[in-house]
């Protein structure tokens, strides 16, 4: 005997299917809540090591820090002591200067020129005293310039003050010094002591008796 289905099959297949996707559905579901918890996870580790590199590289960049400051320190005190070094140095550059000065002062003067006073700043030196006549002063300045220690000298002034002494002129010479050079006067710029510097010096101490005097002197006008 045949039997025959009377039920709603279409029904039954319908609900069949809708059990279906919501299976599928809620499968797919867990796989994307799985998905989404490995990726957190995997990005977290991430940020966890990327932190951990950076708090390396900030305690490297500290002490990089403190050592730049430490180089910076040292660097002022080199600073500081080249400076009392250059300091120093001048010093006694300029101690033994003085005596070198003192002594080319001596043997450049001419017997007819008297020195009233000196004064020192930096590389210039200036100088005022009385001659017996321009030509003296003339000659002074020839002595001067031809000096190792001392180089270009300039005449600021010249006046006959028309007294009855025997130097009736003042002047005023401005002379720039300077230091003489290693090969020209032997081993440490000592000058030589014998050489072409002080002849004119020399030249000068045997002439004093043949300077005219200052009323036969062609140049010693009123």
């Amino acid at each position: 005997m045949a039997h025959v289905n009377l039920l709603p099959w279409r029904v039954e297949r319908r609900k069949q299917r809708e059990r279906e996707f919501y299976g599928q559905l809620g499968a797919a579901l867990v796989a994307a809540l799985g998905f989404v918890l490995l990726w957190s996870f995997w990005m977290g580790a991430r940020i966890d090591n990327q932190n951990e590199r950076n708090t390396i590289l900030q305690n490297e960049i500290k002490q990089v820090d403190v050592k730049i400051d430490k180089i910076k320190d040292l660097e002022k005190v080199r600073e500081h002591l080249l400076a009392r070094k250059q300091i120093i140095e001048q010093l006694q550059a300029d101690r033994s200067k003085m005596v070198h000065l003192f002594d080319e002062l001596v043997k450049t003067i001419p017997s007819s020129v008297r020195l009233a006073s000196l004064k020192q700043a930096g590389d210039t030196m200036t100088l005022d005293g009385v001659a017996q006549s321009n030509a003296s002063v003339a000659e002074y300045m020839r002595n001067i310039e031809a000096s190792p220690w001392m180089g270009h000298v300039d005449l600021t002034k010249t006046e006959n003050t028309h007294d009855a002494s025997r130097t009736p002129y003042t002047f005023g010479l401005s002379v720039t010094l300077r230091k003489p050079k290693a090969d020209d006067n032997g081993a440490g710029g000592e000058p030589a002591t014998s050489g072409s510097a002080p002849a004119p010096a020399t030249a000068a101490a045997a002439k004093p008796a043949a300077t005219p005097a200052p009323a036969a002197n062609p140049e010693a006008k009123p």
